[in-house]
């Protein structure tokens, strides 16, 4: 009887923390979504910014000068 309690104290320990992980991936997954989202939003704003400027070819098309 003691090693069924105790299998079923390790599988409550087991989910509690699969349940945690979750959180976890779920909240890193949010916040990587808002991420990209912000990344986006100012590449086009220098890509606007860099062709009000003129430039011929916008910086994020350049190749660096060791190619």
């Amino acid at each position: 009887m003691a090693r069924i309690e105790d299998l079923e104290e390790r599988i409550a320990h087991l989910t509690r923390a699969v349940e945690d992980l979750s959180d976890i991936v779920r909240a890193q997954g949010t916040q990587l979504d808002r991420l990209t989202y912000r990344t986006g939003m100012l590449m086009e704003r220098e890509a606007e910014r860099e062709a009000a400027a003129g430039t011929e070819i916008p910086l994020a098309d350049q190749r660096p000068p060791h190619w």
